[in-house]
């Protein structure tokens, strides 16, 4: 019987969560709540905030929603974060609640895309929202992650914004849009953040928080795996790598009908079943001789024989190629996708195929033309966390309920503010994180 392996242990290239020296900040100690106003801070003993976090869902304090794991994770590193939750987006008065950040905005539509939470695949406004006290719906607006990052940026400019989330890792190079029916650019030119965190953010919301309070620029955090931004050039010492030589783009082949036969299915492509005739006649009657025998170029009957060089396989794999993590994929630009669907789908598989964060390589895709062009660039996808950081995770000081805002006079959570999304959640076990569904959108 093979014994269980912990693939935990193995190592792996990246700084552990607990290794950060606490930020000064953590004398203030934890929170019950994450705050939501100034009198909440003041209570703690706050004069500011280091981060305000931003999202289109009701605050629940429990590991099921990502910005309480976010907020939690990053008061662990002794940061004292707030949390400003579903505010009004038709000015920017709302995102000034708690004050100026004092190191960055952290921006998520919320659990879910803002798009799929407010309509239905008719493109029909959905009634409810689950992640809304008393399921009421119309609580954020479309795109919120776009719309959140540019009230954000409006109230102080001169904070950075670091956007994540599903919404904005799903839009992360030029996409496909339903709900306008058109290819949009990528989320980080529209929402204009400075950073954008894609996938499980726990390795880069951290680095990044402890390096931004270490007053380093904004602008020269370009090395952190699972972020994506906005650059002009490819710096020095990169080796650009056509995207063509990951896949090679074709033309576009009509799916097979099932309930065809072989013979028909071959019939439709143009081809045949039979096995093709591989002998020829000697003129002299001699007898046939096979062609996969010869070893080089002959005439019989007038037809010429090519031969067919294999290379050998070991040979390719002696070819210097550029180190791995120094390459970086160059897409086709948002401009070629836009206009054709092979390109399109081109891009989307090798963006695909670069993410294995044991072998990826970081990808750029070129937006605008002339002056106003600049390159997305991603880098590889974050190194996923060990059982023993997860459970660090895990075993942060949720108060596992919504916050008391949301409670009726009685301090209940049921009724016309019951969240049905925690109500889902309220009484299970979490076994795992993300979704084992693979669906895309």
């Amino acid at each position: 019987m093979t014994a269980f392996v912990d693939v935990s242990l193995f190592p792996r290239a990246a700084k552990p969560l607990t290794s950060y020296r606490p930020f000064w900040a953590k004398r203030f100690g934890t929170a019950p709540f994450l705050p939501m106003s100034r009198a909440e801070m003041e209570q703690l003993g706050w004069d500011s905030c280091d981060i305000v976090l931003v999202t289109g869902d009701a605050y629940v304090d429990h590991p099921s929603f990502g910005m309480a794991v976010i907020g939690r994770l990053l008061e662990a590193q002794g940061f004292r974060v707030g949390i400003i939750a579903q505010p009004d987006w038709q000015s920017a008065e709302p995102f000034k609640a708690l004050g100026k950040p004092n190191l960055f905005w952290a921006v998520t539509a919320g659990n879910m895309d803002s798009m799929i939470n407010r309509y239905t695949a008719d493109r029909k406004i959905r009634s409810d929202d689950a992640y809304t006290p008393g399921a009421e719906g119309n609580r954020r607006p479309d795109r919120a992650a776009v719309v959140y990052s540019q009230r954000c940026r409006e109230a102080y400019k001169d904070v950075p914004i670091v956007l994540g989330g599903i919404e904005g890792s799903l839009r992360r190079i030029a996409h496909y849009d339903y709900w306008s029916d058109k290819v949009r650019r990528s989320i980080v030119v529209d929402a204009k953040c400075d950073l954008l965190l894609y996938g499980n953010a726990d390795r880069a919301i951290v680095e990044i928080a402890h390096r931004l309070a270490a007053r380093e620029p904004v602008l020269s955090i370009t090395d952190v795996r699972g972020t994506a931004f906005v650059r002009r050039t490819t710096p020095e010492g990169w080796f650009e790598v056509d995207s063509t030589s990951v896949d090679q783009p074709g033309r576009v082949e009509d799916h097979i009908n099932p309930y065809q036969t072989t013979s028909e299915q071959a019939a439709a492509q143009g081809a045949s079943c039979s096995a093709p005739n591989t002998t020829v006649s000697i003129a002299d009657g001699a007898g046939p001789v096979s062609v996969g025998v010869q070893n080089d170029s002959k005439k019989v009957d007038g037809n010429t024989h090519k031969l067919n060089f294999v290379p050998n396989p070991s040979l390719a794999a002696k070819r210097k190629l550029p180190p791995q993590d120094r390459t970086v994929i160059r897409l086709p630009s948002y401009e070629q996708v836009r206009s054709d669907a092979v390109l399109y789908a081109h891009a989307n598989r090798v963006m695909h195929l670069e993410t294995n964060p044991g072998n990826a390589r970081a990808l750029v895709q070129a937006h605008g033309e002339g002056s106003i062009a600049r390159d997305v660039w991603l880098n590889p996808p974050p190194i996923p966390l060990t059982t023993a950081e997860m459970d660090y995770v895990f075993d942060l000081p949720y108060a596992r309920s919504p916050h008391p805002r949301y409670a009726d006079e009685r301090g209940r959570h049921d009724g016309a503010t019951k969240i049905p999304a925690w109500e889902m959640i309220r009484f299970s076990i979490k076994i795992m994180r993300g979704c084992f569904g693979g669906c895309t959108f």
